[in-house]
């Protein structure tokens, strides 16, 4: 755990004095008070953030983490996990959505495999972290053992601080791929949120009527069998997380250790928010959540962290696809901030 609560000690609060100070830069430029709404917060949250008075976004990076999950065998989901792997090569040829969005907003996409539950081909394009061939079924056992809970958070360090110290990250978006992680995401806030499972459970990659009614059995018995403590976020992540889940803490973490904004997707990777915030409740200020899935336990997850989503779109596709785009909507604020003129700048007179 040292590597963990090493990195947790190191998160530093935002700094609201530069807030402040930019609140009267946004108020001073040509426009009414207040007129670009949230565009106008989000600049002023990056400042606080980065503690950059005229902050850049340019080197924009959306970690996809990828992991298998052994509670697929009990026909939760709509695919077969074959398709973890397969779409981890789709974007590693660039093909799938979330290239097309990275590439729409100029950002780099890091594709991680976490747990992948067989050994992928080398490519430039991916980073191996894996912890294992993909996670116990939760539904007969605890997901992994304390010790890959532990490792799985400390390798998505890991990805981040490399990535950091390779390149340099302006801010980050998580994306995560892993056929049937809708499941432990809905165990995980279910848990933390202390909700009937009902209320955050739902389709996921689109399965039926007859298979929500099973996952929803499937979860109730993962958590009456673990008995995953609330308090504990650790111990959540090891009965019903995943390892693609606990990367994603752990590159959560060291983003805000490092004082870069992260862009959170969908449900999957709010349900790794809710276990980063509740291990360093300082992480919550650094997060933007790009969009409200429609997974009803995405919802609750923000709701219960105080954070509102940027836009409603009804997607539902992971990868990072939304935060992609919030990306693209907070770098809008940050160039109002240092793009626009003041009145005096543009010799325009003020209102009365």
């Amino acid at each position: 755990m040292d590597r963990i609560l090493e990195t947790i000690r190191d998160i530093k609060p935002i700094d609201t004095r530069l807030m402040e100070e930019t609140q009267n830069r946004l108020d001073s430029l040509t426009k009414p008070r207040g007129s670009l709404g949230r565009l106008e917060d989000f600049a002023k949250r990056v400042v606080g953030i980065t503690r950059k008075v005229n902050p850049k976004i340019d080197k924009k990076v959306i970690f996809t983490m990828a992991g298998d999950h052994g509670v697929s065998d009990e026909g939760v989901s709509a695919f077969p996990k074959e398709v973890t792997h397969q779409m981890v090569y789709n974007f590693l040829r660039g093909g799938a959505g979330i290239n097309v969005l990275a590439r729409h907003v100029g950002a780099r996409v890091v594709v991680v495999d976490m747990g992948v539950a067989q050994d992928l081909e080398p490519h430039p394009g991916l980073l191996i972290k894996k912890v294992g061939y993909g996670t116990r079924n939760m539904a007969k056992g605890e997901a992994m053992s304390k010790e890959d809970a532990i490792q799985s958070i400390i390798r998505g360090i890991e990805v981040f601080e490399q990535e950091m110290e390779h390149e340099g990250i302006d801010i980050i978006a998580l994306g995560d791929m892993g056929i049937a992680n809708t499941t432990p995401s809905s165990a995980i806030v279910a848990v933390i949120t202390d909700s009937r499972v009902e209320d955050v459970t739902s389709r996921g990659s689109g399965i039926g009527d007859e298979q929500l009614m099973k996952k929803i059995l499937v979860i109730k018995r993962a958590l009456e069998i673990n008995r995953p403590d609330p308090k504990d976020p650790i111990d959540v992540l090891q009965k019903v997380g995943g390892y693609e889940i606990g990367g994603l803490v752990g590159c959560t973490l060291a983003a805000a250790r490092n004082s870069v904004p992260v862009v959170i997707d969908g449900f999957i990777t709010t349900a790794a928010s809710l276990i980063a915030t509740c291990l360093a409740p300082l992480v919550k200020d650094y997060l933007f959540a790009s969009h409200n899935s429609a997974e009803i336990g995405h919802r609750v997850a923000l709701h219960y962290m105080g954070l509102k989503p940027m836009f409603d779109f009804g997607l539902r596709l992971g990868e990072g696809t939304g935060a992609a785009l919030g990306i693209s909507i907070i770098e809008a604020g940050c160039k109002i901030l240092t793009e626009m003129a003041s009145f005096n700048e543009a010799d325009v007179s003020r209102a009365n």
